[in-house]
Parts: structure tokens; C-alpha cells; sequence
């Protein structure tokens, strides 16, 4: 089903994109809307982290946008109705759970350096959620995985086969939103990220139940499967605003950076005392996944490579508790944790730059905020 965009939304949305281009800055632009709790997924997970003047400036930023992310919220729910079949409905279950929805907030923020059309935005903005959640689908039955953003995961509720089919439903359905936006290009380039995507994927495949410390194989996995969706949706958000060449490549490399931070601090949180995931602790550890920590921990302790390397010849079958108990311990103990962090601070650092090349404005001064909020959260 795709919803009617020349609706009263829209009308609000080309709207407010008017008004805030005329701003000088964000503060002007808030100034007169009341603030609210919203992007509360994102926010609460930076002030968990110590990011609490962060978490606040998101709320601020989602008061902006509120009426454009409610109708993404329902825009989404359409095409994964909860009384459809076993695909759509184990598409819904995903869905419909919490999530920080950064990408497509990504294509909105970056759509507002110009005065995009409002209907195409939303198309984009769709397709990157979809995009996202098809991959989580499908990567939980690759890995496993028993719970996704603390509860149950699609499998689990409704079996692998629903699960894949889900996610099949979801890619098509983002392919279908990113052709209906009037830029055929950015349909096209959507299809080569969702192929660097699975070449990622395949990567990580290969890798698993061995381990092999290997920095340019963890950095082709994560710049497929992570930092080339953050690209796609910034630089497609771009594309709708109008920039030339040089701010959508800007904005490329911003997300492309934000993908690796994120990421990295994906890592961390697989290993810190106290993270609020919805995972279980070390699920990265157990499934196998090479992730920055353990490259850390293993430089700084040589001793750890042969226990890693035993604990991913057995990830398939680890139960886990007590051996993965044992090598948490041993890698945190190296400040492998910390470390990574500041490497996602780095890249956060990386985008910020990226960013300020581009005209200074609320969309600017916005994007800023959940790169370093994404950067700090503990969850």
C-alpha cells in the first residue's frame, strides 16, 4: 500500500521547510514550537552515556520534525499491517518495536539545506527504514539471534522462513518508495548499497567460527553493511535539497564516517558492564563477529588470539555464559571498550568536519546534534 502524499501533512511540511530556511539557526527555528520527548530512543540512550545536554537538544530537534516522523511512524506501518500475511506480519513485529529511526531521520535533515519536495523526502526517508529493518530480518536468522531491541526477535516469533520473507517484502517495498520519489538515480543507488550490503554480509560469513584479527576485512564488512546506508540516506537528502556535487559528496562522506562511528560504538556496547541494548551481553562475541574490541584486546594482550580463536571455532554452539564471562573480562581488562569508543569519537569528529563545509543552518546545526548524540549513547 502507498499512501496518498498530497496530504495536509505534506502541505505542513513544505511549510516548515520554508520557514526554517529563513532561520539563521536552529534556535530560531525551535524558538517558537514547543518542545516535546520525541527521537526519546536516541536522546535517552545519550544521557545514559553522559550526553544528557545532547539528549536534551535532540528533544528540541524532534519538536521541529514531530509531525514529519509521526507520518513516517504510519507510513511504515503500512507496509507491514499487522493482520497481513506470515511475511508482512513478521515485518510488523520489527517495525512497530522501538527504534532510533537515525536514517531516515538522516534523509530529513539533510533534505532541509534546500527546499525539498516534501513527498519525495518522505519516500526516501521510508525506503532507508525499510532498507534497515529488511537487513536486521534477515541478519537475525543468519546469526541466530533470540531478541532484537528487547524483545523476541521476527524469528523466533514467527519462524526463519517468515523472518526471510519479511525482509524480502521490506527490500522491495524501499525499492519501490526510493523509484516513486521522481529521482531515478537515487533508486539506482540504492540498489548498489542493498549489493554492498549482502557482499558485506558474505564477508562476515566467511569469517565466521574463525577469527582472524584482521583490520582491512573488518573495515570492508562495516563499510558495506553499516556506513553505506548512512551514505546513501545523507547524500540522497542531499540530492532532494539540491546541492551540487561537492555537498552531496560532503555529505557522503559524513555518513559514511557516522556509519563507522556507529558502529564502533555497536562494538563497545557488545562488551561494556553497562549497556542497554536489548541484546544479550557479548551476543557478537558468541555469533562469531569480528569487532573492533577484540583487535584491541588482542594487540594489547597477544595471549587472547588462541581463546578467541577457540571460542569462534565452537560460536555456533556456545551457550556462553562462563567462557564468554571469562573472555569479556580479559578484553575489558585491556581497555580494548575505551578504546573503541574514542575511535567513534574520531569518526564522529571526521563527519563534524564533513558537515562543516556545507552553508551553516538549522539542518546543519541539527545533523551535528544526533551525530554526537549516536556517538555517545549507551544503548
Amino acid at each position: 500500500m502507498v499512501l496518498d502524499t498530497r496530504t495536509e501533512p505534506t502541505v505542513r511540511l513544505t511549510s516548515r521547510i520554508r520557514d526554517v530556511a529563513r532561520a539563521r539557526s536552529l534556535d530560531d527555528a525551535l524558538s517558537a514550537r514547543p518542545d516535546d520527548d520525541a527521537l526519546r530512543h536516541l536522546g535517552e540512550a545519550a544521557a545514559r552515556g553522559g550526553a544528557a545536554p545532547l539528549a536534551t537538544r535532540l528533544g528540541a530537534i524532534r519538536s521541529w520534525l514531530v509531525a514529519d516522523l509521526a507520518d513516517l511512524e504510519a507510513d511504515l506501518a503500512s507496509h507491514a499491517p499487522a493482520g497481513g500475511d506470515l511475511a508482512e506480519r513478521a515485518a510488523n513485529h520489527l517495525l512497530t518495536l522501538p527504534g532510533k529511526r537515525i536514517r531516515p531521520l538522516c534523509v530529513v535533515l539533510a533534505s532541509r539545506f534546500g527546499d525539498a519536495d516534501a513527498a519525495a523526502v518522505r519516500d526516501v526517508a521510508v525506503a532507508a527504514e525499510l532498507t534497515h529493518a529488511a537487513t536486521l530480518l534477515h541478519d537475525d536468522v543468519i546469526d541466530v539471534a533470540t531478541s532484537r531491541r528487547g524483545a523476541p526477535a521476527a524469528n523466533v516469533v514467527f519462524g526463519n522462513t517468515a523472518s526471510v520473507l519479511g525482509g524480502d517484502h521490506l527490500l522491495i517495498a524501499a525499492l519501490r518508495r526510493a523509484g516513486g520519489a521522481g529521482r531515478p538515480e537515487l533508486m539506482v543507488e540504492l540498489i548498489d548499497t542493498i549489493g554492498d550490503m549482502v557482499a558485506a554480509e558474505a564477508v562476515q560469513l566467511a569469517n565466521r567460527a574463525r577469527f582472524v584479527p584482521d583490520e582491512a576485512s573488518y573495515h570492508a564488512v562495516v563499510r558495506g553493511k553499516t556506513a553505506a546506508l548512512f551514505r546513501w540516506a545523507l547524500r540522497a537528502g542531499g540530492a532532494l535539497a539540491g546541492l551540487d556535487a561537492d555537498g552531496c559528496d560532503a555529505l557522503g562522506r559524513a555518513g559514511t564516517a557516522l556509519g563507522f562511528a556507529f558502529q564502533l560504538v555497536d562494538d563497545a556496547l557488545d562488551l561494556a558492564e553497562d549497556a542497554v541494548t536489548g541484546k544479550d551481553l557479548a551476543a557478537d562475541l558468541r555469533e562469531g563477529k569480528l569487532t573492533w574490541p577484540l583487535l584491541v584486546a588482542c594487540e594489547r594482550d597477544p595471549g587472547l588470539r588462541a581463546a578467541l580463536e577457540e571460542a569462534f571455532h565452537d560460536s555456533l554452539s556456545l551457550e556462553g555464559a562462563e567462557i564468554s564471562a571469562e573472555l569479556v573480562t580479559r578484553i575489558r581488562a585491556t581497555g580494548a571498550v575505551e578504546a573503541t569508543r574514542e575511535r567513534a569519537r574520531a569518526f564522529a569528529r571526521a563527519a563534524q568536519i564533513e558537515l562543516a563545509t556545507l552553508p551553516a543552518c538549522p539542518a546543519r546545526e541539527a545533523l551535528q546534534a544526533v551525530i554526537g548524540a549516536a556517538v555517545s549513547r549507551n544503548g
